[in-house]
């Protein structure tokens, strides 16, 4: 396992690292000792960083990675939550006012049983940009309330997190400097579209560090392939699902080139996050990251690709 650090934070991470979301069952149900014992697996063998949301599961996913958490020591893992993005009984719900981002926070650490959190982010800013105040009410409301609570110690770093990088950069350039110290971006460097890279050098230039998620494209990346509620076009997830298809060919798991492009390729981006509720799989990856990657196979499944490369879909 490689290790890099997230900006200028001090928090140095595996380049392959846990996202809970899975914990929460938003891809499929689980079972919760078999999730339970996957976070064990990552963490056990190098994993040092896990990301996770009251959103995944509607609280589920910090429950359920609380329960693991009471049982590895502190100084093993960093710790990222969010704020902003809530739901409850299947319902979505927002709120990025700086009132319900602290009680977000306390709320969070009680679910996870913690009295730190490493990372603090505003989740998918782009739906505040939808709502009255739009990104400046993060600017203005939002992220104070975040540094207000790492001034006092309670959380360690704050960052943002977006499917669209375009927001996270707005969101950087109308804040003070250092008040974003990290961005975690989805779905924008993984096989089927590499758009992060356009923005590496402004988030250096600010001292931002960049964490990928979602080496998978939620999916579209895969032998399974895209699940129903998938936001990608029907054309993007047919030249998926023909690329995944050649893969197999090939006796060479599309999953496994996926997460091989999108942890070994570039340093500049310190981590990129796979989410697993099944020790297995966490274990299958891990493995995946320490061997050499097939580029000639990588060339080939862009081509296969094609014209949906780089095909953009809003979040949902």
């Amino acid at each position: 396992m490689v290790y890099n650090e997230i900006g200028k934070t001090g928090m140095r991470v595996s380049n392959l690292s846990f996202g809970a979301s899975s914990l929460g069952g938003v891809f499929h149900g689980i079972r919760e000792d078999e999730g339970i014992r996957a976070v064990h697996t990552a963490v056990d063998n190098g994993i040092n960083f896990i990301d996770v949301s009251p959103y995944y599961g509607h609280l589920k996913a910090e429950m359920v990675l609380g329960k693991a958490l009471k049982e590895i020591p502190r100084d093993k893992f960093y710790l990222s939550t969010k704020v902003g993005r809530y739901g409850k009984d299947g319902v979505n719900t927002w709120d990025y006012s700086a009132r319900r981002a602290t009680e977000s926070v306390y709320e969070s650490m009680e679910r996870l049983n913690v009295d730190y959190i490493d990372l603090i982010n505003v989740h998918d800013i782009e739906f505040q940009g939808d709502m009255e105040g739009g990104l400046q009410k993060v600017c203005d409301e939002t992220l104070p309330a975040l540094v207000e609570l790492k001034k006092k110690g309670i959380v360690g770093h704050v960052g943002i997190t977006d499917l669209q990088p375009e927001n996270l950069k707005w969101v950087i350039e109308h804040v003070e400097e250092g008040t974003v110290e990290s961005i975690l971006n989805f779905c924008h460097y993984s096989l089927n579209d590499t758009l992060l890279l356009d923005y590496l050098e402004f988030f250096e230039q600010h001292n931002v560090g960049v964490i990928n998620a979602s080496p998978l494209s939620m999916g579209l990346l895969s032998q399974r392939g895209a699940p129903a509620w998938h936001p990608a076009c029907q054309e993007l997830q047919a030249a998926c699902a023909r690329a995944a298809a050649y893969c197999q060919e090939q006796g060479y798991p599309i999953e496994k080139l996926a997460i091989q492009f999108s942890t070994s390729l570039n340093p500049r981006i310190a981590t990129t996050l796979f989410s697993s509720a099944n020790p297995d799989n966490v274990l299958k990856n891990i493995g995946y990251v320490n061997e050499p990657m097939d580029t000639q196979l990588v060339k080939k499944v862009q081509e296969i690709i094609g014209d949906q490369m780089f095909s953009r879909w809003k979040n949902s």
